[in-house]
């Protein structure tokens, strides 16, 4: 590799190539962002609720958004976890969904091996 931005196009052409595998349905860009807003928030320990997720304007309307939780859920994704306050769900990822990070993750160190 010549140039530092070659890992991150090798990274992306390897992460490409799990689209193509058999595992979860696709996901939209957006729904990518949830999912990647979801991760981070249970890579910090932080509780997120379907309210709280609605309330990121950044991420779409709170209409959108339920929309898109649906799908989510429906892909397998994404699942809802009760709360103490039996009105109020938790977002939390799947197990299907921590593997597709797993998978990324051995994509970065395998482009990062062949830098």
């Amino acid at each position: 590799m010549t140039r530092p931005a070659d890992l991150y196009l090798r990274f992306l052409q390897l992460a490409e190539a799990l689209r193509g595998l058999p595992s979860l349905p696709l996901l939209d860009p957006l729904e990518e962002r949830i999912l990647e807003f979801v991760a981070r928030a249970a890579q910090t320990k932080d509780r997120l609720s379907v309210r709280d997720l609605m309330g990121v304007s950044e991420l779409g309307s709170p209409a959108t958004l339920h929309a898109r939780i649906t799908s989510m859920r429906d892909k397998g994704w994404i699942m809802l976890s009760d709360t103490e306050d039996p009105r109020r769900k938790q977002i939390e990822l799947t197990q299907a969904a921590l593997r597709h990070f797993d998978k990324l993750s051995e994509c970065l160190v395998k482009a990062a091996k062949n830098a």
